[in-house]
């Protein structure tokens, strides 16, 4: 099992990278939002954790580069009709954050609103990872359903990964819709 690569990262395409390991150029699967953060290290040194599948017809290796992305792909996995192909599009869709979330609040409309997922897929996702996925958020009781919010900063020009980490970064007493966009939107700018 090939459970992490450390090498050269020699390119990027369109979901995926080719990583240099001692000569040996490992094609890796990966979302959307890993593949833009590794662009920046084109030609460097990266460490990637890796879930390898092995198929009939092939052997194909999917990587993260945060640890919580990796197992929630495990996890993804397990649920009857979804393969690593579908998990990892999932997790471009929403990230483990968001999956947390909408199980901890036994909430499929919260998947819903992160482009690709489907209301069955989604109902499916929070039934089965019920018990499996751990407290919600480190440091929140009660997290905020920022849907309206989400969908506020996308109509903006802002990605769903990026309107959901600007909110999940606003303190819990900023309440309202407007009030939450209006905070995200001040975050945003100091990027």
């Amino acid at each position: 099992m090939i459970t992490r690569l450390e090498g050269t990262l020699l390119e990027i395409n369109p979901g995926e990278a080719v990583i240099s390991v001692n000569g040996v150029g490992y094609q890796v699967r990966m979302t959307s939002e890993t593949l833009v953060e590794l662009k920046k290290q084109l030609n460097q040194e990266v460490i990637v954790r890796t879930h390898l599948s092995v198929r009939e017809d092939s052997h194909d290796l999917y990587g993260f580069v945060e640890k919580d992305e990796l197992e929630f792909f495990e996890l993804l996995i397990t649920i009857p009709g979804i393969g690593p192909k579908s998990a990892l599009a999932i997790l471009s869709a929403a990230n483990p954050e968001t999956i947390r979330q909408a199980v901890a609040l036994d909430d499929p409309e919260y998947l819903t609103k992160a482009s690709g997922i489907g209301r069955k897929t989604a109902e499916k996702i929070v039934r089965e990872l019920e018990g499996k996925v751990g407290a919600i958020a480190k440091g929140s009781e009660r997290p905020h359903h920022d849907g309206d919010a989400v969908e506020g900063l996308t109509a903006l020009g802002y990605s769903e990964r990026e309107a959901r980490e600007a909110l999940k970064k606003i303190p819990a007493e900023i309440v309202g819709v407007s009030k939450r966009i209006t905070e995200a939107l001040r975050l945003l700018g100091k990027k």
